[in-house]
């Protein structure tokens, strides 16, 4: 049976080690996938009894679903203020350099081919409004009217997704994707490229 954390354990600040392993989960996931990460490891990296996993989150697949969860959350702050879909990338691109194990995440889930226990009817909903939102777009001249919107949307989570996912071509190419300044130049350069999209 598995050991409920101790009195003084669940007292020191529950709010504060639910983040820590939030934390840490995100990089363990990221670099190891859903299969592969261990609690011992993740709690560990938080500086916390494992127990917490557990006892905050059910588990393993309850803390990686609270992962998606607090992302999902955060997620409508990302483009706050963007007004063209050139600024939305941007801000995605933007939020992608700053916190690289998320997106390591995601790509660990596609290489490793494995469906996480996540919320995939949610996935979709979320997906099919961001295509709607690139159709009202398109009606409204922003996007070229011969473009799938569908496309252009895989198409554009890449270009946001560039510099954390292939550090090493950015650098082949000259850039320096640790650089103080790169996440702002680049942000600004996905905008002026995707404002392009509008066609002659």
């Amino acid at each position: 049976m598995r050991r409920s954390p101790g009195p003084e354990e669940r007292q020191r600040d529950p709010e504060r080690s639910k983040q820590q392993l939030l934390d840490a989960a995100v990089i363990e996931f990221g670099l190891h996938g859903f299969g592969g990460a261990r609690v011992s490891e993740i709690a560990a990296r938080a500086g916390v009894n494992k127990q917490l996993i557990s006892y905050y989150f059910g588990g393993k697949e309850g803390l990686y679903k609270a992962v998606a969860d607090r992302w999902r959350a955060g997620e409508p702050d990302i483009a706050e203020g963007a007004e063209t879909l050139g600024e939305v990338v941007g801000a995605y691109a933007r939020t992608s350099i700053a916190q690289p194990d998320l997106l390591r995440l995601l790509v660990r889930q596609a290489v490793d081919r494995v469906s996480a226990p996540l919320d995939a009817e949610g996935q979709r909903t979320r997906f099919q409004a961001m295509i709607d939102e690139f159709r009202e777009r398109q009606s409204d001249g922003e996007l070229a009217p011969d473009l799938d919107v569908a496309y252009t949307g895989l198409a554009l989570f890449g270009l946001a997704s560039a510099p954390v996912v292939f550090p090493q071509i950015a650098r082949a190419l000259g850039l320096d994707p640790e650089a103080e300044d790169f996440s702002e130049k680049y942000a600004a350069e996905v905008a002026r490229l995707v404002s392009h999209l509008k066609g002659p």
